[in-house]
């Protein structure tokens, strides 16, 4: 289980934008597009890190709904009806911390195959 717990979920108005915020003061504005694109399912990450894929074109992707699982996750359903990915809290955490240097090394992985936001 994690050593954190959300005191707050808030989906923003215009269902691009998902904010956590957790019981240690920790607060994370994490995009819709960037929670898609890491999604930690199957379908993104692969069951290895050689199947890991780097999905491009999700620069308007929306949240559309946000549905707890246990007490340890949320299960994000987008917009392109991508549902499979179970965020825990200390996923999510790490996302925040870390928010910069994935979103940069995302960035370059795009470049570098040629894909699109």
């Amino acid at each position: 289980m994690s050593d954190i717990w959300p005191t707050e979920l808030r989906v923003s108005a215009d269902k691009r934008q998902l904010t956590v915020t957790f019981d240690n003061g920790a607060r994370h504005a994490l995009t819709a597009e960037m929670l898609r694109v890491m999604s930690p399912s199957a379908e993104v990450q692969g069951h290895s890190p050689e199947q890991r894929k780097t999905v491009g074109g999700k620069k308007d992707v929306g949240i559309m709904k946000v549905e707890p699982v246990g007490n340890y996750a949320v299960r994000i359903t987008f917009d392109d009806m991508h549902a499979t990915g179970i965020f825990t809290w200390s996923y999510l955490n790490e996302l925040g911390i870390q928010k910069d240097e994935k979103w940069a090394a995302y960035l370059a992985e795009l470049e570098q195959k040629g894909l699109s936001r």
